[in-house]
């Protein structure tokens, strides 16, 4: 007994690494560039603060999924269920806020309001959807054994996000520039609070990519790294559907 006792406590280990602190250092970078800028009303130091968090969150994401390449599926694809129920229910206040206030609001869209674009989040939408669909038929390569196949369909999954992120910041330029901001009025505070929230998943969605690619270039390939990274955007996807109805279209 004693024996088998101490073979199970030398097979018995801790997992540790120091990426989860770095991008925890890293998100704690952007809530105070935030707080600079809109509390503090100090842009330069926010875009310093900005500059260093976002970084950091990228080179933990990238350090954290180099390390568990190879490791095995694990809890990863189960976690990212509760990883995603948690996050839609971040949406669902946004979403809620979001009603209440018009709802309750003696005209909409209150003062100050410039119109929005009608044509530019439906080329969105279809680019976003067409990222999911490539996503998925990379996963079905995948699992076929058609290594090629599913790196060739995963770069342009990563392609279609870069594009889809490309238009939402020429959106908000667009928008700024017409003088339409985070602080012109409870609409733009919505809006911009939103698609910026939503936009941030995307971004995090592609540097999970892009970290599984290098080392899948390399033949590195974990089929369920990719299984719960494909989740993860197909939940990005589905998000945008209500983003889009809701408060471009609503």
């Amino acid at each position: 007994m004693a024996q088998h006792h101490d073979a199970a406590h030398d097979h018995a280990h801790w997992d540790t690494s120091v990426w989860p602190f770095v991008i925890s250092f890293g998100v704690l970078a952007l809530a105070i560039a935030f707080s600079l800028h809109f509390v503090y009303h100090s842009s330069f130091a926010a875009v310093i603060t900005l500059g260093i968090g976002v970084p950091m969150i990228v080179a933990g994401v990238a350090g954290w999924t180099r390390e568990a390449m190879g490791q095995g599926e694990g809890l990863a694809y189960g976690a990212m269920g509760w990883f995603i129920l948690a996050e839609a229910m971040i949406f669902a206040a946004f979403f809620v806020s979001y009603w209440y206030l018009r709802l309750t609001a003696a005209s909409w869209p209150p003062e100050g309001t410039v119109e929005l674009p009608r044509i530019m989040p439906l080329v969105m939408t279809l680019v976003l959807v067409s990222s999911s669909l490539t996503m998925h038929y990379a996963e079905h390569l995948l699992h076929l054994g058609n290594r090629r196949g599913f790196l060739t369909w995963l770069v342009l999954t990563i392609i279609l996000g870069g594009v889809f992120l490309s238009m939402s910041a020429f959106e908000w330029r667009h928008l700024i520039h017409e003088g339409f901001t985070i602080s012109t009025n409870i609409y733009g505070t919505v809006f911009f609070t939103i698609t910026g929230f939503h936009g941030a998943h995307v971004f995090i969605g592609l540097s999970i990519f892009l970290s599984g690619l290098f080392p899948a270039l390399k033949g590195r390939v974990n089929v369920g790294f990719w299984r719960t990274a494909g989740l993860y955007w197909h939940f990005v996807d589905v998000i945008w559907f209500f983003v889009v109805s809701q408060v471009y279209y609503w």
